[in-house]
């Protein structure tokens, strides 16, 4: 069946906003000649992967060249998000970022991170093997979590914690000592040259051009070659052999799958509280566990599975997760086009994600971000509302003039304008009350017709509805 406007531009609309950042009805309308699986498949191999380009971004901001700060890798980060044409590859980075999560204070250099960053983009959708090993071999994160003060004789279990527990298995699905192997197996993984690359760092003498560059070596002086068991396995085993057995695990499938369910279908329980509060959805868990294992644990056909799935497709599941901050903002800024160019109203846009609680490359923990309704406590929701009202009222963005004007040449009357503002702004459903609120407003002849769209955009923005994707 083709997955025309008219027949299914609510799914198209749910698919848009969850994998990627939304989409307005004008976009939505250009994919509408092809199937839904069509389009799906199109999103997880992109033809088109441009984007406004970092050679224009570093050429107007000094900072996104070096990368010195700490804002400089977010900011130059959200111009990709806001101009992408793959969406899909930039919320699947953001999917691991918030998993691995590392953070610029104790990394301290901005242009390492942007490295990790760009292999968490290349390797997105591979196996979950590749990935791990990658991510093993990681600067940023062998500093994060102190591998280079990994020794053999001298452990430090940091990374082999955390490995197991947050990035892969889960707790309780392994042993205190499997931990100590896990560590023993990751010693000599360290980065080249640690104490005078450190120093330097430290220093900032490769000043205009950034930090001096790090990167992974693996130490045979300082590797632990005995035989060790891990998680029932004997022998001389090192980090290959580590993220090999991991990734055979059913635990492994049943964490990443619950992983990729929490990010696209609903919010769920922090991590930590997985092993005491079983999925909201056990069989959908399953249909991806056993994707994982069909296809040699590969994440691009994981997410294939989750994107065609009837549960996925459910009306149950649509705004049933609240837009992360880097959701929220990103999703307003690709609709209002105020990042058509580099312009200093990033330093503005950065900073009110940051107020909203998400600080992007610098997660609070190695634990992440706690997500779902934490993100609208009592201080950020007046944040989130604020912002999104603002922008996508300001009727000087280009992106708002051509929204403003495509309501206004198919709206015959002001009874119409509510549900073409929730149209256009990428077919929006809000609840009934929500609803009364627009339709009260627009048939208000106190307010001079000029205002009246732009009025119901700024409700919908300010809506609870509009917190949730």
């Amino acid at each position: 069946m083709q997955a025309t406007i008219k027949e299914d531009a609510k799914l198209l609309a749910h698919l848009m906003r969850r994998a990627g950042f939304g989409s307005t009805y004008s976009e939505l309308k250009e994919i509408s000649h092809l199937s839904y699986d069509d389009i799906v498949d199109s999103l997880i191999s992109p033809k088109d992967t441009s984007w406004m380009g970092a050679h224009v971004i570093r050429r107007h901001h000094f900072e996104h060249a070096s990368m010195m700060s700490s804002r400089g890798l977010g900011e130059f980060w959200l111009y990709r998000m806001a101009t992408t044409k793959s969406p899909l590859i930039e919320k699947m980075t953001l999917f691991w970022h918030s998993i691995f999560a590392t953070g610029y204070p104790k990394v301290v250099h901005g242009m390492q991170k942007n490295y990790q960053i760009n292999m968490f983009r290349t390797m997105c959708f591979e196996d979950l093997d590749s990935i791990l090993l990658e991510v093993s071999k990681d600067p940023s994160m062998i500093i994060w979590l102190d591998n280079q003060e990994n020794h053999n004789g001298a452990i430090n279990e940091n990374y082999g914690r955390e490995l197991l527990e947050l990035f892969s298995m889960g707790v309780g699905n392994y042993s205190e000592d499997d931990i100590k192997e896990c560590a023993r197996a990751f010693t000599g993984w360290t980065i080249a040259n640690r104490d005078y690359m450190v120093e330097r760092s430290d220093r900032d003498s490769d000043q205009p051009f950034g930090r001096i560059a790090w990167h992974f070596k693996f130490d045979g002086n300082d590797h632990d070659f005995g035989e060790k068991t891990f998680l029932g396995e004997k022998g001389n085993l090192n980090g290959e052999d580590i993220v090999r057995i991991i990734c055979n695990q059913d635990s492994t499938a049943r964490f990443i799958a619950r992983q990729l369910y929490n990010f696209f279908i609903e919010d769920e329980v922090p991590v930590p509280s997985w092993n005491d509060i079983p999925p909201k959805n056990p069989e959908a868990i399953d249909i991806l566990v056993k994707s994982y294992f069909d296809n040699n644990h590969s994440i691009k056909e994981m997410l294939r599975t989750l994107l065609k799935s009837n549960f996925f497709k459910s009306d149950n599941v649509r705004y049933k997760r609240v837009k992360s901050p880097v959701e929220l903002v990103t999703g307003v800024l690709r609709i209002t086009g105020d990042l058509d160019r580099p312009k200093r109203s990033m330093f503005y846009h950065f900073g009110k994600m940051e107020y909203m609680g998400q600080w992007l490359t610098n997660p609070p923990t190695v634990e992440g971000w706690h997500e779902g309704h934490e993100w609208i406590e009592t201080g950020s929701i007046v944040e989130r509302v604020n912002y999104a009202s603002e922008q996508l009222s300001n009727e000087t963005l280009p992106g708002i003039k051509k929204v403003i004007s495509n309501i206004t040449e198919i709206s015959n009357s002001r009874e119409d304008i509510p549900q073409n503002c929730l149209q256009e702004l990428g077919v929006l459903d809000v609840s009934n009350e929500t609803m009364d609120i627009l339709m009260e407003f627009a048939k208000n002849l106190d307010i001079p017709d000029e205002k009246i769209i732009s009025g119901v955009i700024k409700l919908i923005a300010a809506s609870p509805d509009f917190q949730n994707c």
